[in-house]
C-alpha cells in the first residue's frame, strides 16, 4: 500500500512539473449562457429540472419536491459510489450491506432489496424488473460525465409509471460538446484500522476512470469512457444480533467487489437545429455480495448489464428507445438446498422499451405534456422457472394551468397495463401552486403511485435448509443426537395472486429563493400505502406436521409427546389460535399483500451560496413511526431523525468538501426469520475532501476521507461494518 501511494505522489509531482513547464491550455468552449469575458459569473444560479414533469422548469415551479446534486458537488465529493452522493438529500435513507450492495429509499425505511425507488440515466430505466430493485453499480458512466442528479422526493407514477413508488433518481449526463477533451482519474485508499486484511499485499480500495470527448464537426460529436472500481471485503459484525433472541451472527466468506464499465455516445445535430439524435451503448459489470430475504448471495465475476439506446428530439418532441441486457450468476452463502449444496441463482433478462413524449403550449394559460411507453421483458431465472416474460404499456397526460400571476394548477394522470395484473392501474396527480412572489411557491399536492410485483414476487420457487440451535430452547439439547444444530427444510415460493402495491401521497410544501442566494425548502408529507408486498412467513411446523427428523433428534431426550409439544410453544406461542403461520419453526415463506401502512414526515432544508467560492447546505428530516394495520413486526422501522450539513468550495488552487450526517437507530426484519431481526444503533458520519489544482488546471490531487472518526457504522442489522476510508486521488485533464 505504501509503495502504491508513493508511486501516486511521484506521478503527481511529475505531472505537476510538466504542467508548470507547459504554456497554459486554451480555455474550453463556453456554454451559450456563460458570462462574457470580463464579466463576473453569477453568485447563485437557480436549478432547472426536468424530472418532475418531463418538462424543463425552474426548481421553484416544480409540482413535486425535487433535490438537485450539481456537477460541482460531485467533483468535490469524497463519495466513492453514486449512492453515497445522495446521502445528504433530505428524507433519503441509505443502507450499505456489503462492499457493493447499496439500497436507497425515500420517506420510508430501506431494506436489503429496496423495491420502490426508480432510477434512471437520461431517461433509461435502471430498475431490474426481475427482482424489483436498483443495482447502483450498473451505472456505466464516470462521475465527471454527470451534469446533475435530480431526485424527486415522493411518489411519481403519474409521469414515470410503475415502480416510482417512493421517488425517482435521474442521472442527467453532459453531452460530448459540454465536456470536450480527455480526462483521467485514479485513486487508491485504505479501509480503517482493526482489519487484518490490510496487512496483505493488496489494495483495499482503488479506482480508475478515463473519458474522451470531441466535436468532429458542426453536426457530429462523441464521447467514450471506461473505468473500474475495486474494493476488498468489509468487516462482518461479530457477537450476537441486537434482539431478544441474541442470535449469533452466522459466519460466511465475505467478499469484496470488482466493477468494470464502458460507455460510448455519438450525437448528431441536424443543420439549423431541425432535430437531434443520440446513440449510446455500453456495459457495467459487478461482483460481490447482494443481501436478500433468504440470505446473502455472492454475485460471481462476469455478472454484467449491457445496454443500447437511441434518443431523437425535435423541439419538445422526444422519442427514445433502449434495451437492457442482464446476465449473471450468484451463489447463496447461507441458504442450501435439500442436498446440502448452496443454492445457485442464474439470471438472464432482456428489456426492450420505447417511449414518446411531447409538450404543447395551448394559448397563454396551458402547457400540455403527454406521452407513453411500451416495454417487453424476457426472463430466464433459475429461481423462478415458471416465469419467462411480461409486457406493459402506459400513457400519461398533464396540464399546467396558469390561472393568474399568483396561482398555477397542475393536473394529470397516467394509466398502465401489465399482463400480470387483472386491470389497468390509474395514477392521478394534482398540485395547486401559490406564488406570492416569482421566487417563492407554496404547493398543495396529491398523487397516487404504484409498484408492480416483480417476477420473483410472482414465481419464486425453491426449497432451502434452515438451521435451529436447539440450545436456545433448552440447554439439555446440547446432548441431542448428532449435536445441537437441527436442519429443517423451508419452502420459498412466489404468489401469482399478488396485486400492485399502491400509495396515496399528500404533501404541503414550500420552496423559495432568498435574496438570490439560497434555496429554502420545507415539506410535510402523508403517505398511505396499501397492499404492500412483503416476504413473510406463511407456514410453520406443528405437532400435526413435524419437520422430517424432528422426533429422531429431540424425542430421545424428552419423549415423543413433549417433542411434538415443543413445536406448539416455540416463541411466539400460537396456543389457542385457530390457525398459526408465524413464529416457531417456519415451514414456508412467500410474498403477501399486507394491509395498509401510513408514513408521515417533515423535511426542512437550505442550500446557499455564501460567495462565488463557497456553498453550504443543511437539512433535517423527521420520519414518524410507521402505522400499519397489521403486526408492526412485519415492517422495517426507519430512523426517526436525520440531519445533514456541510459545504463545498472552489477558490484558486483549492477545492474541497466537508459534510456530516447523523441518523437515528432503525429496526430491520427483512432477512431470514425472526431470529435475525433486530436494531442498528444511531451513528454520525463525517466525510470530506481537500484538493489542489496545480498551475495550468490540468492536474488536481485530492485526499478524501469517509467516516473520518472511524465510527463502527452498521446501517443494516445484517450488513457489514463500515470503517474509515482514506483515499488519494489524481485527476489529469489533457
Amino acid at each position: 500500500m505504501r509503495t502504491v501511494c508513493a508511486w501516486i505522489v511521484a506521478l503527481t509531482l511529475a505531472a505537476t512539473a510538466t504542467a508548470w513547464a507547459q504554456t497554459p491550455a486554451q480555455p474550453p468552449a463556453q456554454p451559450p449562457d456563460a458570462p462574457a469575458e470580463g464579466e463576473q459569473p453569477p453568485i447563485y444560479t437557480e436549478a432547472v429540472v426536468v424530472t418532475a414533469s418531463k418538462v424543463e422548469q425552474q426548481l421553484v415551479n416544480a409540482p413535486a419536491t425535487v433535490s438537485v446534486v450539481t456537477s460541482d458537488v460531485i467533483a468535490s465529493s469524497p463519495a466513492t459510489n453514486y449512492a453515497e452522493l445522495l446521502r445528504s438529500v433530505p428524507g433519503m435513507n441509505i443502507t450499505q450491506t456489503s462492499a457493493r450492495d447499496f439500497n436507497i429509499n425515500m420517506r420510508g425505511a430501506t431494506s436489503t432489496l429496496s423495491t420502490s425507488q426508480l432510477a434512471l440515466i437520461d431517461g433509461r430505466s435502471l430498475y431490474l424488473d426481475f427482482f424489483g430493485f436498483v443495482a447502483w453499480d450498473f451505472l456505466p458512466i464516470n462521475p465527471n460525465e454527470i451534469r446533475q442528479i435530480e431526485v424527486i422526493r415522493g411518489p411519481a407514477s403519474a409521469v414515470w409509471g410503475a415502480n416510482a413508488l417512493s421517488g425517482v433518481v435521474n442521472f442527467i449526463t453532459k453531452s460530448p460538446r459540454e465536456m470536450q477533451g480527455t480526462s483521467f482519474t485514479m485513486g487508491v485508499g485504505s479501509i480503517g484500522p482493526g482489519d487484518s486484511r490490510t496487512e496483505r499485499n493488496t489494495l483495499p480500495l482503488w479506482y480508475v476512470n478515463g473519458t474522451n470527448a470531441a466535436v468532429i464537426n458542426d453536426q457530429w460529436s462523441y464521447k467514450v469512457s471506461a473505468g473500474a472500481f475495486a474494493q476488498d471485503a468489509l468487516l462482518r459484525p461479530t457477537g450476537t444480533i441486537n434482539n431478544a433472541a441474541q442470535t449469533p451472527y452466522p459466519s460466511f466468506a465475505n467478499t469484496g467487489t470488482r466493477q468494470p464499465k464502458f460507455d460510448a455516445r455519438l450525437d448528431y445535430e441536424a443543420p439549423q437545429g431541425a432535430y437531434r439524435l443520440s446513440f449510446a451503448g455500453g456495459f457495467a459489470g459487478t461482483e460481490g455480495i447482494i443481501h436478500t430475504g433468504i440470505g446473502p448471495f455472492d454475485m460471481t465475476r462476469g455478472t454484467k448489464l449491457g445496454y443500447g439506446s437511441v434518443r431523437w428530439s425535435k423541439g419538445a418532441q422526444k422519442l427514445n428507445a433502449f434495451t437492457n441486457i442482464l446476465d449473471g450468476n450468484a451463489n447463496a452463502l447461507l441458504s442450501f438446498d435439500l442436498q446440502g449444496r448452496p443454492i445457485l441463482f442464474n439470471f438472464n433478462t432482456r428489456t426492450f422499451d420505447v417511449e414518446y413524449g411531447n409538450v404543447l403550449a395551448l394559448g397563454t394559460r396551458h402547457v400540455l405534456s403527454f406521452g407513453g411507453n411500451a416495454r417487453y421483458n424476457s426472463f430466464d431465472l433459475s429461481l423462478a422457472p415458471r416465469g419467462d416474460n411480461r409486457y406493459e404499456t402506459g400513457a400519461y397526460i398533464q396540464d399546467e394551468i396558469f390561472i393568474n400571476d399568483y396561482l398555477r394548477w397542475v393536473v394529470g394522470a397516467r394509466s398502465d397495463y401489465f399482463n400480470i395484473l387483472p386491470d389497468p392501474t390509474f395514477s392521478p396527480r394534482t398540485a395547486l401552486i401559490f406564488k406570492p412572489a416569482p421566487d417563492h411557491a407554496i404547493r398543495l399536492s396529491a398523487n397516487r403511485a404504484f409498484r408492480a410485483p416483480s417476477l420473483i414476487n410472482n414465481f419464486l420457487e425453491t426449497r432451502i435448509v434452515n438451521q435451529l440451535d436447539l440450545r436456545v430452547i433448552n440447554p439439555l439439547f446440547a446432548a441431542a443426537p448428532g449435536g445441537p444444530v437441527y436442519n429443517f427444510p423451508v419452502n420459498a415460493v412466489g404468489n401469482e395472486d399478488l396485486v400492485q402495491q399502491q400509495v396515496d401521497a399528500f404533501e404541503v410544501a414550500y420552496t423559495g429563493v432568498i435574496a438570490k442566494r439560497a434555496t429554502v425548502t420545507a415539506a410535510f408529507y402523508y403517505n398511505r400505502s396499501k397492499n404492500d408486498i412483503f416476504f413473510t412467513q406463511v407456514g410453520r411446523y406443528r405437532a400435526a406436521n413435524p419437520p422430517a427428523g424432528w422426533l429422531d433428534k429431540v424425542g430421545p431426550l424428552v419423549g415423543t409427546a413433549q417433542a411434538l409439544g415443543i413445536l406448539e410453544v416455540l416463541p411466539p406461542s400460537c396456543l389457542g389460535q385457530a390457525t398459526c403461520t408465524t413464529g416457531g419453526i417456519p415451514s414456508e415463506f412467500s410474498y403477501r399483500n399486507l394491509g395498509t401502512v401510513v408514513d408521515r414526515g417533515i423535511e426542512l432544508g437550505v442550500d446557499a451560496a455564501v460567495n462565488r467560492a463557497v456553498n453550504v447546505f443543511a437539512n433535517y428530516s423527521y420520519q414518524f413511526k410507521p402505522d400499519p394495520d397489521f403486526d408492526i413486526s412485519e415492517v422495517n422501522l426507519p430512523p426517526r431523525n436525520r440531519f445533514n450539513a456541510g459545504f463545498n468550495f472552489s477558490q484558486g488552487m483549492f477545492l474541497g468538501n466537508m459534510n456530516v450526517s447523523y441518523q437515528d437507530s432503525a429496526f430491520w426484519q427483512d432477512v431470514l426469520d425472526s431470529r435475525f431481526h433486530g436494531s442498528t444503533d444511531a451513528f454520525t458520519q463525517v466525510n470530506g475532501a481537500l484538493g489542489v489544482k496545480w498551475p495550468g488546471d490540468r492536474v488536481t490531487t485530492t485526499v478524501k476521507f469517509n467516516n473520518l472518526f472511524d465510527e463502527k457504522i452498521q446501517s443494516h442489522v445484517f450488513g457489514d461494518v463500515l470503517r474509515r476510508q482514506i483515499i488519494t486521488e489524481l485527476r489529469v485533464q489533457f
